[in-house]
């Protein structure tokens, strides 16, 4: 039965993968469903980026809440596609089967190793793939017991016991008053709902949680009084839960009665009538909350430290290899920075004699070495007992006092009993934590790959290094870039440093920029790097507040692309804490994707200098200036980092007194294109220079174009020679082969075409190409462009001849410059796409004052 829905499409766009996570992540921890968040966006992530990047369709997610299970389904439009080959199938025997190893039939791979159930529907025009994740099952039968006792030591009651419940919702407000309410606190239903709690709860003024932060935990029990009618207060014990309700709005149910029936609330972690003779110390406080193992552990040794009278208490986990201790929660003891300390297991200074069997040690003082973590602390006497499970060691538990003597064999086995009744569910939280981290760990490398591979800008993917590392994995992270070795310090340099408090950003790469580089090793894994604190201690600046808890406990990873160290990925912690093993493998995983993601930018940064040095050396050198001749030059290539494509231009000196221009369009786009922008310029230069007229010059150029066979493109090409005149007017020279024509702005704003259309350069052998003449007078101007800007469209609209006209006309009286910017601003904003089209304006002006 489906519960509850949510649904969302998402657009075919890179980003789409990213948002549906968001969305699905958002939907299940709306309905309180932490425990299959991270496989659920996972597989979500894998189908969703079949969806709009394989099959190039939008994506429905849709997420359904059933009563034991949550299933998501991801419908595209794509209605046929390769599924994975799980038997021994050659993939390439069969278009109905994915390849394996490829990325088409990953996502259901992984839905078949994740989900409980999963499936393919199809449907006219569409396909939907779903899966289902089955929820944990609460499992029957007894959650806590006590012994059985003499009826006269039972707890007793002079009457009728009355469970009041009240229900309030997120703001405090009664929602909800039963009878037994009513007969306690003589309150009516009618005068209580909707009315704050507040009101009635007369809270206790003393140090600690108040109402309304107490109402905000998700269990609570204790004592205060809630005020009647007459303004008498009735003393209660309650029990409040916080839950959601069908809606999935927070509510808190408050469970209350008399205060000397306190035995009918009151959980056995937290009764003290059983005489604790009777039984082993009960370490659990409240519920098992497998999804907060820190909290637990915390609460246990700060119960074992006020069940023994003792002044602190700490928890140790082994290890997932279990040859070392993790010291996961402690109370008494400082400083906090040991909180992530290790110790071995086995042997050495730190250990307190077996750490597999209870032990009293009933003064510390008179131990040859102190144990480490009671340095400083003045802990006299210290109790430790194992949790084991099965046989095998999975931590132990210690609780210390300031005192010696304080502790004795039944303290030791108390203590032990308590412990062997905590050691499973303990291991069950342990491993279940460890199984979150490792698919939370798989869904941060999967945003990781998703945002390393969104950018191939060498700065960028610096920094993304840096951001995806702080603060998940360390407090900070410094990425060092290696010069062409790969080995050694030579070449080593800092190139991007990141903390999660930026005012120390500036302190801690003062600290680095003094400190050598780390070595590039080849070698896999962390490794420590101890030469920040040392230059710390050495300059006399480990004591600096500036420098308070830095550099803390430093490692280096490679970073290894293409059997080469291209970097080194430096993190640090705060304090004096050291990183867990989880942490270390995680960012050893992270540290491969980014280092190729970092040579792929390295690569596409070298391949796209490489790329517009050639480019740079086809465009024409600085322009001549011309006596009595304004001019001005635009020029766009389209494409990315391309600088020169197929349209082109040039102005030069042919001989004294005389200039050659150009503007032309090679068939095509790009580096081809550009290939033969760079024969035709400088044919154009060199034949033009021989003496040759106009037509002469064309033609030799054509049969050059020809003779490029394969390569050859045809070419338009617009071609001029002119000579400033002692009148101040120029004349001109025009050949137009295959080109937009020429457009001439007289000073009455008139304009006309200055050329006719003649044959295409590239196309046939034999041309027969005229010359034409023209003068232009002072004040007028000869505009010459490429198709990049008559055929600009929007829709089925075209900028086309006669607009540029218009936008001509309006250009009377302006300078070249004015004329080339305003008609390269209409051609912008014609449409609000950018330019698919090379673009080249060239502008003539005479002056109607003769230049000096």
């Amino acid at each position: 039965m489906v519960t509850a829905r949510a649904a969302a499409t998402f657009e075919p766009v890179g980003r789409s993968a990213a948002a549906a996570r968001g969305f699905v992540r958002d939907a299940l921890l709306g309905w309180g469903l932490t425990e299959v968040v991270d496989d659920a966006v996972v597989l979500t992530s894998e189908l969703v980026t079949n969806a709009v990047v394989h099959a190039g369709t939008a994506a429905d997610v849709c997420c359904l809440r059933e009563d034991d299970a949550v299933r998501i389904e991801v419908t595209d439009r794509h209605p046929e596609r390769g599924i994975p080959s799980f038997a021994n199938v050659p993939a390439a025997t069969s278009d109905h089967f994915a390849d394996p190893d490829g990325e088409g039939g990953r996502g259901l791979l992984m839905c078949s190793a994740l989900a409980s159930r999963w499936g393919v529907e199809y449907s006219a025009g569409r396909k939907t793939v779903w899966f289902r994740l089955d929820l944990p099952e609460h499992t029957p039968g007894t959650r806590y017991a006590l012994p059985s006792l003499p009826g006269g030591e039972l707890p007793g009651t002079d009457g009728q016991v009355r469970v009041a419940v009240v229900q309030l919702d997120e703001h405090g407000l009664v929602r909800s008053w039963n009878d037994d309410a009513e007969a306690l606190f003589r309150h009516s239903a009618a005068e209580t709902l909707g009315r704050p709690w507040s009101e009635y709860a007369q809270w206790p003024q003393n140090p600690g949680l108040g109402l309304t932060d107490t109402l905000r935990l998700a269990r609570w029990e204790g004592g205060y009084a809630v005020r009647g009618t007459d303004g008498t207060t009735t003393d209660v014990y309650g029990l409040h839960i916080r839950m959601r309700d069908s809606h999935g709005t927070p509510t808190v149910l408050c469970l209350l009665v008399r205060g000397q029936d306190r035995a009918v609330l009151r959980s056995p972690a937290t009764a003290a009538d059983t005489p604790a003779a009777l039984e082993p110390l009960d370490l659990l406080t409240g519920p098992v909350t497998p999804d907060d193992l820190s909290g637990l552990l915390q609460r246990i040794v700060e119960r074992a430290r006020d069940l023994l009278d003792g002044d602190a208490a700490y928890l140790l986990l082994t290890s997932e290899d279990e040859t070392e201790f993790e010291v996961r929660a402690s109370t008494g003891l400082a400083p906090a920075g040991r909180r992530l300390g290790r110790l071995p297991v086995d042997g050495g200074v730190g250990r307190f004699d077996s750490a597999r069997l209870p032990a009293v040690h009933e003064d510390l003082a008179v131990r040859p070495h102190q144990p480490a973590l009671l340095t400083d602390t003045g802990m006299r006497s210290l109790i430790t007992v194992p949790l084991k499970v099965e046989g095998r060691l999975t931590g132990t538990l210690g609780v210390a006092a300031a005192t010696p003597g304080r502790y004795d064999n039944e303290d030791a086995l108390r203590l032990q009993f308590g412990a062997d009744r905590i050691a499973l569910a303990l291991e069950s939280a342990r491993l279940a934590e460890l199984e979150r981290l490792r698919r939370g760990s798989l869904s941060f490398l999967v945003e990781a790959s998703d945002l390393l591979a969104g950018t191939l800008e060498h700065e960028q993917t610096l920094a993304l290094m840096a951001q995806m590392a702080v603060p998940t994995l360390a407090s900070w992270c410094a990425v060092y870039t290696t010069g062409d070795t790969g080995t050694g310090t030579a070449g080593t340099e800092l190139a991007f440093l990141l903390h999660e408090d930026e005012d120390r950003i500036d302190p801690l790469r003062a600290l680095l920029d003094k400190t050598p580089p780390p070595e590039a090793d080849r070698g896999p894994g962390a490794r420590p790097w101890h030469a920040p604190g040392d230059t710390a201690r050495s300059l006399g600046l480990a004591d600096s507040p500036d420098l308070a808890g830095l550099p803390g406990e430093t490692v280096v990873l490679p970073l290894s692309a293409r059997n080469r160290v291209i970097g080194l990925l430096v993190l640090g912690g705060g304090g004096t804490g050291r990183f867990r093993q989880e942490i270390l493998e995680l960012a050893e995983d992270l540290s491969r994707r980014a280092a190729l993601a970092l040579d792929n930018s390295r690569l596409y940064s070298e391949r796209t200098a490489t790329s517009q040095a050639f480019q740079r050396a086809l465009l024409p050198p600085e322009l001549p200036k011309i006596p009595g001749v304004e001019v001005e030059v635009f020029y766009q290539a389209a494409g990315e980092g391309n600088e020169v494509g197929g349209d082109f231009y040039d102005l030069f000196p042919i001989r004294e007194g005389t200039y050659g221009f150009a503007i032309g369009d090679v068939c095509g786009t790009g580096p081809e294109a550009a290939s033969v922008t760079g024969l035709a310029r400088h044919s154009l230069r060199l034949l033009a220079r021989e003496g040759l007229s106009a037509p002469q010059v064309l033609s030799r150029l054509n049969a050059a174009i020809l003779d490029e066979g394969t390569r050859a493109r045809f070419l338009t090409l617009l071609y001029g020679e002119l000579t400033p005149r002692e009148d101040g007017s120029t004349a001109l020279s025009l050949v137009c082969a295959g080109h937009p024509l020429p457009l001439r702005l007289r000073t009455d704003g008139q304009v006309d075409q200055a050329a006719s259309p003649q044959p295409l350069l590239g196309v046939m052998d034999e041309l027969d190409l005229t010359a034409e003449e023209l003068i232009l007078a002072p004040g007028e101007v000869l505009l010459c462009v490429t198709d990049g800007v008559t055929e600009r469209r929007e829709g089925r609209r075209m900028l086309g001849d006669d607009g540029l006209a218009e936008v001509l006309t309006g250009c009377t009286g302006l300078t070249a410059g004015a004329v080339a910017a305003r008609v390269h601003r209409a051609v912008e904003r014609f449409a609000p796409e950018p330019p698919s089209d090379d673009m080249a304006i060239l502008t003539l002006r005479i002056p109607t004052q003769r230049r000096p």
